[in-house]
């Protein structure tokens, strides 16, 4: 198959990840009570292990693999602080959207660095495409409760916005595989921005829903996460 085909495919592909999971928000409430609360905030935390390991196996080592050290440390600061910008202009603003801001913040120069990877060969661009799915379904799930408590819009509304939000996935794929795959620089800076951003979004929004007063298990939640891109990792690398 045509690899811009590929490149459209896995990039959709993980994008719809972000509906189904505002879908999977809208499920009834899991009974008993305790368990419906933690298997929220077991999910919310698979994708922030999911988000780890797509910086931890992919973003970082792709992106320090093509600049300098001090080049690698700028874009990676950078990256953290358009972030905390972004939710500082989204506080400020009382903007009620801003996990779905973040979320679409992921998965734009992910796109970018998943279209490149496939133009360069190599395996890390399917691994990408892998990680930006898991941690799409999860995300998917927190922007949707956000934005249900805030706006009372229905579940099936969000969910049609989460599938043209979907469609940018294709486009940015596109980018990085017909334009900026031929300026690896440019990949690298791209991939360790994301990196800085995601890391920043993991400790900011993500790890403080995930805990619950007196439970433990949710937080294996972010443990599977990381697991299933680490497992991966190995297979694809294999």
């Amino acid at each position: 198959m045509t690899d811009w085909l590929v490149v459209i495919g896995l990039t959709l592909m993980a994008g719809m990840a972000m509906p189904a999971g505002a879908l999977l928000a809208g499920v009834e409430r899991v009974r008993p009570k305790w368990l419906d609360q933690e298997l929220r905030r077991g999910i919310i935390a698979f994708g922030g292990g999911a988000l780890l390991s797509a910086v931890a196996l992919v973003l970082v080592p792709e992106g320090i693999a093509k600049v300098d050290a001090l080049a690698s440390a700028s874009c990676f600061i950078v990256g953290g602080l358009a972030f905390m910008w972004l939710d500082i202009a989204l506080y400020r603003n009382k903007t009620p959207a801003s996990q779905m801001a973040a979320m679409l913040s992921d998965f734009v120069p992910e796109s970018i660095a998943l279209g490149a990877a496939f133009a360069a060969g190599g395996h890390s661009g399917l691994l990408l495409a892998c990680l930006m799915a898991l941690q799409n379904l999860p995300e998917g799930f927190n922007a949707c409760r956000e934005l249900r408590a805030s706006t009372h819009y229905p579940i099936r509304r969000i969910a049609k916005g989460f599938t043209l939000m979907a469609l940018l996935g294709p486009l940015f794929g596109l980018l990085g595989f017909g334009w900026l795959a031929a300026y690896p620089e440019a990949v690298a800076a791209v991939m360790l921005f994301a990196a800085g951003g995601i890391c920043y979004s993991v400790f900011q929004d993500i790890a403080p829903q995930a805990k619950l007063e007196r439970k433990w298990a949710p937080p294996m939640g972010a443990v599977l996460g990381f697991v299933l891109g680490m497992v991966g990792h190995q297979l694809t690398m294999g």
